[in-house]
């Protein structure tokens, strides 16, 4: 069982211990910034890595943990930790939606010679995690190096009793089991979170296919974040690894396009991490929901004035060509007139006809009831409808989708109403300015605009 938390949540007693940097008599090896803030700041650690190429990936790692301070600064040799890569769907890793696996394997051989006992896995969006992993290469390496496949596709009920969601949630139960995790993420853009990184790796902790259920209860944006959060405080990865050698760009995180970094990110920060990640890509950190609500909770921080930054500096990988939406998620949920402008303006899942093979893997995981992706006429021989009223945006069903035949689309009239909204906005700025203006004038004396007396 993970010495960090507790299943069933944690005593009074061990949430002191937490707070002074233990946990169940061990020393909490994560970084001091989970827990106060003073005077400390969270080391993030870049490292360049232009390819894949196996010996130049475990090079990375090594000298990202050597910044950090070496394994022994997370880990004690004996130890019993699961590796937790992201494995959305069943995909090859040249498409580079899931971790890849010389990132998995370089971190693995790492951890095998300082002698942690290693398990791995994750809970994809639809399928086993073992076909997920045979697909995605993970199986193979991990095969190389005899770690076994952890289950994720089942697992028991937990008690977060500092949860600010949530307080009872499912835990896949290699997590449990295991006494660290380390997590691997990939960097992708969301089109619901804005961003993918190491926070929202640990959503592949909630086993099997009901992680979806979790996107029907928490309908807004700042709502899922802050679940995000909850389930992060639980888990609390030791270390973070985050593959952004390829990172996905656009339409992600399943059906982007492919964008070269060249780096690799390490810290035990996970919304540290995620913030260096947001500034690379020119995206501010604030727009990525599970940052604020992170350090809110006490998980991390997302202020650069509260960070570290160790190797390579965040200015030569700087890209401000990422494709990314560089504004706040806005909310999905809202009855009436609400619901109505969601469907006219959002931007919405969408399927192409050309593209899919009528699998119904989406019309399985959308999570609402009654479902908003049904078969037209109730049969098979077209591809889903989505009836946008019902749908909440929460992207489940482009994540599911294994012939990458869904992507988001802002209908005719939000793609209208943006240019509109940012120019109504431009003008009513000018008009506040103008009026502060007016007013500092008036206040002196001096209105430029009054007529001169006897004029």
């Amino acid at each position: 069982m993970l010495h960090n938390v507790r299943e069933g949540g944690q005593s009074n007693e061990s949430a002191k211990y937490i707070e002074r940097g233990h946990a169940q008599g061990r020393p909490n090896r994560r970084h001091a910034m989970y827990f106060t803030n003073v005077g400390i700041r969270s080391k993030v650690a870049l490292v360049r890595c232009e390819s894949y190429d196996r010996p130049r990936v475990r090079e990375a790692v090594e000298r990202g943990l050597g910044l950090l301070g070496g394994p022994a600064a997370f880990f004690k040799p004996g130890e019993n930790i699961v590796l937790k890569p992201n494995l959305l769907s069943a995909v090859e890793p040249d498409l580079c939606v899931t971790t890849h696996p010389s990132v998995f394997e370089a971190v693995a051989v790492v951890l095998k010679e300082f002698g942690c006992s290693l398990t791995y896995g994750d809970s994809p969006s639809g399928g086993t995690a073992a076909h997920a992993a045979r697909v995605a290469g993970l199986a193979e390496a991990a095969e190389r190096l005899s770690i076994a496949l952890g289950d994720f596709d089942s697992g028991r009920k937990v008690t977060h009793t500092s949860a600010r969601t949530y307080g009872s949630f499912p835990i896949a139960n290699a997590i449990l089991e295991a006494e660290g995790v380390v997590s691997l993420p990939k960097l992708k853009t969301h089109n619901f979170t804005r961003f993918t990184g190491a926070v929202k790796n640990q959503y592949g902790c909630i086993p099997g296919t009901t992680k979806a259920q979790f996107h029907a209860r928490f309908l807004m944006p700042l709502d899922f974040a802050s679940f995000l959060v909850d389930i992060n405080t639980f888990v609390r990865p030791r270390l973070c690894v985050m593959d952004a050698v390829v990172a996905m760009e656009g339409n992600g995180p399943n059906t982007g396009d492919l964008k070269q970094l060249g780096l690799l990110m390490l810290s035990s920060d996970p919304v540290a991490l995620d913030a260096v990640a947001c500034r690379i890509i020119d995206l501010d950190p604030s727009y990525v929901l599970t940052c604020e609500r992170g350090e809110r909770a006490g998980l991390g921080t997302f202020r650069a004035e509260n960070i570290e930054v160790l190797g390579d500096s965040v200015e030569s990988f700087r890209d401000p060509s990422f494709k990314v939406v560089r504004k706040p998620p806005g909310a999905v949920a809202g009855e009436g007139l609400g619901r109505i402008a969601r469907s006219l303006l959002a931007p919405r899942p969408a399927i192409s006809h050309r593209l899919c093979t009528r699998c119904g893997k989406c019309v399985e995981i959308c999570p609402v009831e009654p479902k908003a992706l049904s078969w037209p006429n109730g049969g098979t021989g077209t591809a889903p409808r989505h009836d946008y009223g019902l749908c909440i945006r929460c992207y489940c069903c482009q994540e599911a989708c294994p012939s990458r035949a869904i992507r988001a689309r802002t209908p005719l009239p939000g793609r209208i109403a943006g240019p509109l909204a940012t120019v109504g906005a431009r003008m009513v700025a000018k008009l506040i300015q103008f009026r502060r203006w007016l007013r500092r004038a008036r206040m002196l004396g001096s209105n430029p605009l009054a007529k001169k007396e006897g004029e």
